[in-house]
């Protein structure tokens, strides 16, 4: 296979490797390993569900607006680097295969089968973290209750038994803590409700803005809060496209959802303080950790608030919790929907189920 390295980013070399070495199986070395793969016309990620069927479907869950990213992404690097390159070198690439269709799906691929190895903190800095393609180790299904783990070391990768596995039984790796809008997005999967103990619904952090300006009657007190969420942004725990992730156990975003909560429901005078001695140290208490036993013992105001950006969430999706409920306790109804429907139903009832849960918690 021809080496690629001369202005492009290492997926982009990964990709236009895979392409180059796709196109001339069966004599590519890789011939076997691209068998395995699916037909790239048959990816179930939503990326390549019409957009219609993806919005209706996926509405509140956060999905339609994460493969807006990517396919814009994902046009700019076509466009930019890709196809520059591939037109550079019509020896290799021969005009059929300069299609953006079949970069959304060699891109596809690629997010759904490389690896990323960890880094130390002190790497993070540096150079991006590149996808790595590893034949073999990518043949395992991911479960969030999974027996087995792929170990990295300098000289090779293991994929490690984590507990007696009985023969016959299938081998299950990990791809991370993946809640389910998060395995659709990346891999066109989900898994069923209650099996994924790593689920988590979001909170858009412009929503508890919100929540919040409902609480408001006069304009100083909106004013006021804007410099609030101001002085939020400043201390980077907020931002206007970024949420707070609810798991089953605990708010993944503990640091900012409590500093949020806290600078919002202040008085005022506080607040001043607070703000000109430029937020506090680590002087938080464990009455305010935001775990299912610590949040009915917060204050009432951050439970109100919580509350109310929680109903806020909930209106954003196009069913509510009882329509789902009642389309999966119907066997027969919910064996008559498509795939797309029964995994999308799956995503928006696990987080509907994970936001009830904390509208109770906060009552």
């Amino acid at each position: 296979m021809p080496t690629f390295y001369v202005g492009i980013t290492k997926q982009e070399e990964i990709l236009s490797g895979k392409k180059w070495s796709k196109l001339q199986a069966p004599a590519s070395p890789w011939s076997p390993y691209f068998a395995m793969w699916p037909e790239l016309g048959r990816l179930e990620h939503p990326m390549f569900w019409p957009e219609e069927e993806r919005r209706r479907l996926l509405q509140g869950t956060g999905v339609p607006e994460a493969v807006e990213k990517d396919l814009a992404n994902i046009r700019s690097e076509y466009y930019s680097i890709v196809l520059p390159f591939m037109e550079a070198h019509p020896d290799l690439f021969s005009p059929r295969v300069r299609s953006l269709e079949l970069y959304h799906q060699l891109v596809a691929l690629v997010m759904a089968y490389s690896f990323q190895e960890p880094l130390e903190e002190e790497e993070d800095e540096k150079e991006p973290n590149s996808p790595l393609m590893v034949p073999a180790a990518d043949i395992l299904n991911h479960l969030a209750n999974h027996n087995a783990n792929l170990e990295y070391s300098p000289n090779c990768l293991r994929m490690v038994a984590t507990q007696p596995i009985p023969k016959g039984h299938e081998i299950f790796n990990t791809y991370g803590q993946m809640a389910n809008w998060q395995l659709i997005h990346m891999y066109g999967f989900v898994e069923p409700y209650p099996d994924n103990t790593d689920d988590t619904a979001d909170i858009q952090m412009v929503t508890v803005r919100e929540a919040a300006l409902l609480g408001t009657k006069v304009e100083a007190e909106r004013l006021l809060l804007y410099e609030r969420w101001d002085f939020l942004c400043k201390l980077e725990m907020v931002g206007e496209e970024g949420a707070f992730v609810i798991g089953w156990e605990e708010v993944l975003t503990e640091e900012e959802l409590t500093t949020t909560l806290k600078v919002l429901c202040m008085p005022a005078e506080e607040f001043r303080e607070f703000k000109d001695q430029d937020g506090w140290g680590d002087d938080k208490r464990e009455e305010e950790s935001l775990t299912v036993t610590n949040i009915p013992r917060l204050k009432a105001s951050w439970r109100q608030l919580l509350r109310d950006s929680v109903l806020l969430t909930l209106q954003t999706y196009a069913t509510d919790l009882k329509s789902e409920q009642d389309l999966l306790s119907n066997k027969e109804v919910y064996t008559k929907l498509s795939s797309r429907e029964q995994q999308a139903l799956q995503v928006r009832y696990g987080q509907k189920m994970i936001l009830h849960q904390l509208l109770e918690l906060t009552s």
